[in-house]
């Protein structure tokens, strides 16, 4: 018997909803993106910069998902050209800490990621 997971979230179920707010936020991009944001509100181009490595396309994507889920606002100014500028919302302001601490983490522990790697590929290739 499955559980219902609309009555309490189990994001071990498959059927659970939490599982694509865990994918959007467990998205490189968007954490990025997130992390960003926290610093000071940015425009397109901006934010663009400061994400190096993302295609207008996906960054394009990312701000529409992280606006439809509430996490980013989209402010228009009435100005011409249309100036555009993306910041946190509450919702997103919400998850900071978590993204940073994935951050840190990812930025703290590269190297030991990279040697579990090399001593991986190596036992691999000894066992072959």
């Amino acid at each position: 018997m499955e559980t219902d997971c609309v009555t309490w979230h189990d994001s071990f179920l498959k059927a659970c909803p939490s599982r694509q707010v865990l994918d959007m936020i467990a998205d490189k991009w968007a954490l990025l993106a997130i992390c960003a944001l926290a610093e000071a509100p940015l425009r397109f181009g901006e934010l663009r910069r400061r994400l190096d490595g993302i295609s207008q396309k996906v960054l394009t994507q990312t701000l529409r998902t992280l606006e439809r889920d509430g996490l980013v606002l989209r402010k228009v100014y009435p100005t011409t050209p249309p100036k555009v500028e993306y910041s946190l919302a509450d919702l997103g302001r919400s998850v900071l800490g978590l993204t940073a601490q994935l951050r840190a983490w990812a930025e703290e522990h590269t190297s030991a990621v990279e040697a579990a790697r090399v001593a991986y590929d190596e036992r691999e290739l000894v066992a072959v």
